[in-house]
């Protein structure tokens, strides 16, 4: 409803200066910083005065004199030095608030928009949307800190989706690189065990793989010379021939698999996995290199420390000014390829730019996802149409900043400028565990000092994600136990997941993606105030509330002609926020994925909590005799419940029966 008259009062206004004043503008509407200011406000005056050379006051009054007011607008006010404040019809506004979704998609000629990166820039939004996200070296069980990629990743995908953008996800994974050439040479050499042997062990088999990652590195510490058997293991991963491969296969095969059950637990999704191993064996990163090597963007260093490597000098890009070494390599001395060529290949297939395309077939044992494949795959003709996005978000965290600006000059180099534009890192900072929760989980003794746990993988320090979500749902079921003592165990452990995922997901979104966090334990799962939790806890008291209106016999929902029949005094300014902030749902959504930053939806949400529970009790609905002012609260409550659940669909948060 807000976006629709929010563009008939643009259109309006575009109408009334082209036929008062002769001049083309799109003027801003805006939502005031007080009530008592207009529900929307346009400075639409201050913006044309110079240009107009007139008073914004006089501008204003003389728009306000010709403005035919759309509906709802009941009127139209010049306030300050020249607002133009709007106020709504509260009675005709909230039924057809009532009338739309809370997040209607768009309609497809309004699916373009603009995405703006952390620089600064602003790329175009149209067609499709791929996001990459979670992205886990199959080398070992996720962390804690994959945890918050996946989530931010998955959370802007619902949000593109709410949006009616067309939004295809992938998960990359690096299966040749150093990670897991790491976790072959340990189970090969360091253990001595054969692929058989390998592939017989138990689950759960990423915790093995964790333990002898961290034991390979001190291996290596011991003896310097067994770093050639890294080598010789990255040589076979990227040909595919060898037992080493074929090991390395199975190993990324086993944890991948993982990874995704993991993410289930979530509520996380793909459409594809693609594969490096691919982008090597198909030639995708010859292509690339040909076409880099043709335009002169890379070249063969003949002396100095990269002697023999195949770099991309940068020194002359604004973007790398300042550099002590400007350039990067792209293929190694030795003939291996580095990550971030792999990786300006790959960006090129997702723009449709390469001129190759993968092969395709269902990741055994989830019928809904697809991955990549070099053997022909078995999904020809029946896959869907994968890759040629018009825009492309690669959620990893801050520290690959570097990287990703290699990336996207890659691509600019090779004369695509637009896609470069179009290539978004979505970067977000770590995450630690709070000094509470380290304690709690056995990181650390009592006596430690009060600092976060830092994590390292080399070392094997750090929290595996499945133990987290293990330990989140124990404390939920206890909790849910001490307040539902009637429960079965079943439904006491689905309550249970429902509420360890809403805590986890809400707190991994909450905070600026600028901000290193801190796991809590006992902050994530808290009942009240910023939590995922309160959230659950909101939505179910407003369904108890319906339900006992229904147990009542009377109306769980409210009647239109009643709601326009009521008084306009009944909207008190409570229950009006209360409608009006639900009301600004798609805004806040739009505003998020735009930026980026969706800790704007985790802030609606639980803004749209609080303010519920300001009024449940000062409006009841049950108790109150007169039709008229029950409806209105009945329809506050209704408007908040639609948005509230919307939030919290994108959030990941989901409705329980109970609390």
């Amino acid at each position: 409803m807000l976006r629709d008259l929010r563009r008939d009062l643009q259109a309006g206004l575009c109408a009334l200066l082209r036929e008062r004043f002769s001049i083309d503008h799109t003027p801003v509407i805006e939502i005031p910083p007080r009530r008592e200011l207009g529900d929307l406000a346009s400075p639409v005056a201050l913006h044309l005065a110079r240009e107009l050379r007139r008073k914004p006051r006089e501008i204003a009054e003389d728009l306000r004199s010709g403005f035919e007011l759309p509906a709802p607008v009941e009127r139209l006010t010049v306030e300050g030095p020249g607002y133009l404040n709007f106020f709504l019809d509260r009675r005709a506004a909230v039924v057809r608030l009532l009338e739309t979704d809370p997040l209607s998609p768009l309609e497809p000629a309004e699916q373009s928009g603009k995405v703006a990166e952390r620089s600064g820039k602003v790329a175009e939004r149209s067609g499709k949307v791929i996001v990459e996200h979670t992205n886990i070296n199959p080398n070992k069980a996720a962390h804690i800190g994959h945890l918050r990629n996946a989530v931010l990743g998955d959370i802007l995908v619902r949000g593109h989706r709410a949006l009616g953008h067309a939004t295809e996800v992938q998960n990359y994974i690096d299966d040749t690189g150093v990670q897991l050439a790491d976790v072959v040479v340990g189970f090969f050499d360091l253990r001595g065990e054969t692929v058989a042997e390998v592939a017989r062990h138990g689950e759960p088999f990423d915790y093995l793989c964790w333990d002898l990652y961290s034991e390979v590195g001190r291996w290596y510490e011991q003896d310097s010379e067994r770093l050639k058997l890294r080598r010789a293991t990255l040589h076979e991963l990227e040909s595919g021939a060898g037992e080493r491969a074929e090991l390395g296969r199975l190993i990324a095969r086993r944890i991948v698999d993982r990874h995704l059950r993991t993410m289930a637990r979530l509520g996380v999704g793909y459409d594809l996995v693609t594969r490096e191993s691919e982008i090597l064996r198909l030639e995708f990163f010859r292509t690339a290199f040909e076409k880099l090597h043709e335009s002169g963007a890379v070249r063969l260093e003949t002396e100095g420390k990269n002697q023999g490597c195949w770099v991309m000098p940068l020194s002359d890009s604004d973007a790398f000014q300042g550099l002590e070494d400007a350039d990067k390599v792209i293929i190694r001395s030795d003939g291996t390829v580095t990550y971030v060529g792999k990786d300006i290949a790959y960006q090129l297939w997702k723009f449709g730019l390469l001129g190759r395309d993968f092969e395709y077939r269902r990741f055994e044992g989830w019928p809904q996802l697809w991955e990549t494949a070099a053997d022909g795959g078995d999904g020809a003709g029946e896959h869907p149409p994968f890759g040629r996005g018009s825009l492309v978000v690669n959620v990893i965290d801050a520290r690959q900043s570097y990287l990703q600006k290699i990336v996207r000059a890659g691509l600019e180099a090779l004369g695509h400028e637009e896609e470069a534009a179009r290539s978004v890192h979505f970067a977000y900072e770590m995450v630690s565990l709070s000094p509470q929760t380290a304690r709690a989980l056995g990181y650390l003794g009592e006596g430690a000092d009060d600092q976060r746990l830092e994590m390292s993988g080399r070392k094997g320090i750090g929290v595996k994600a499945d133990d987290l979500l293990d330990q989140l749902e124990a404390k939920s079921r206890e909790e849910i136990s001490q307040r539902n003592r009637d429960l079965d165990g079943a439904e006491l452990d689905r309550l249970a997941r429902q509420i360890a995922t809403a805590a986890l997901r809400y707190f991994m979104v909450r905070a600026t993606t600028t901000r290193v966090i801190a796991f809590d334990l006992e902050e994530a799962l808290s009942f009240e105030g910023d939590s995922g939790p309160y959230l659950q806890y909101s939505l179910v008291r407003a369904k108890n509330i319906l339900r006992r209106l229904d147990e009542s016999g009377l109306a769980s929902a409210p009647d239109p002609d009643v709601l326009r029949a009521a008084d306009a005094g009944h909207w008190s300014e409570d229950l009006w926020d209360l409608a009006f902030t639900g009301a600004q749902v798609e805004q806040v959504v739009t505003k998020a994925v735009d930026t980026l930053e969706l800790s704007l939806i985790a802030r609606c949400a639980v803004d749209l909590a609080q303010k519920f529970h300001a009024v449940y009790h000062k409006h009841p609905i049950l108790q109150e005799e007169d039709a008229h002012l029950r409806t209105v609260r009945l329809a506050a409550l209704h408007v908040f419940r639609r948005s509230l659940r919307a939030l919290c669909h994108l959030i990941g948060v989901v409705e329980p029966d109970r609390m």
